[in-house]
């Protein structure tokens, strides 16, 4: 092997496969999330076959090592390894996960590594595998989850001071927030304590009411940043919800 040709292999990579499309007749394209290089897609030859050793092992919200070779955009996938510990997501737990991979795949772009974004992503698949019958606790993981995925593309806030400004949140003050810009001081009905605010910030949802609060505002920011396009993973959790 060549020494420009070794740069192009990637092996043993930390990641996983969020979507995966049949692809001619033996085949499938896979949009994977990788630790160190961010999306890919990866063609899979032949995994489609009966004999294919890796068709049983490309699963979706389960860590995988994945090797690939390829400087184009589609790269092509060499080998893969399964990494036991995780249980299969189900029911409520794995729509949130495919509500999760939709978010990745239309707010992340190919090629760009995020490690912290990826270990946010491991650490909600992993919460939401542990859930019990207590189908409420789906909503921290997901709120905290938002949250990382905005911080780490650039669209978050400083959830602990006013916005344009160095000074930190009264306690014993309301604000309203407002996607890019921020929390501003605000008497109105509609405003949220600072309390309310600081738990959000901390990732502490013991207060019941910061739940009601944190799914507006990260509601608000996808919804900027996605613009008119619309998520169907989150219209089928509403329409499961209404039932």
């Amino acid at each position: 092997m060549t020494r420009s040709s070794s740069k192009l292999r990637i092996n043993l990579q930390p990641a996983f496969v969020l979507h995966q499309y049949a692809y001619r007749e033996t085949s499938r394209l896979l949009d994977v999330f990788s630790r160190d290089h961010g999306r890919v897609t990866l063609y899979a030859r032949g995994v489609q076959r009966p004999g294919s050793q890796i068709r049983s092992v490309l699963l979706g919200f389960q860590p995988l090592l994945l090797s690939w070779f390829g400087g184009g955009d589609l790269k092509t996938l060499h080998a893969a390894q399964w990494q036991p510990g995780l249980p299969q997501l189900s029911g409520l737990p794995l729509l949130c996960g495919f509500y999760m991979n939709e978010l990745l795949q239309r707010l992340c772009p190919k090629e760009e590594a995020n490690p912290a974004l990826f270990t946010a992503y491991f650490s909600a698949i992993q919460a939401l595998g542990k859930l019990g019958t207590d189908q409420r606790a789906v909503e921290p993981i997901l709120r905290l989850f938002e949250r990382q995925l905005l911080d780490s593309l650039g669209y978050g806030i400083d959830w602990q001071r006013i916005a344009r400004s160095d000074q930190p949140l009264n306690l014993r003050e309301r604000y309203e927030f407002e996607y890019g810009v921020g929390l501003v001081p605000s008497q109105s009905a509609t405003a949220c304590p600072a309390t309310l605010i600081l738990a959000f910030a901390a990732g502490d949802f013991t207060d019941g009411n910061v739940l009601p609060w944190a799914k507006m505002w990260m509601r608000q920011s996808i919804a900027a940043v996605l613009g008119d396009s619309v998520l169907h993973t989150r219209q089928l959790l509403i329409d499961l919800q209404k039932l």
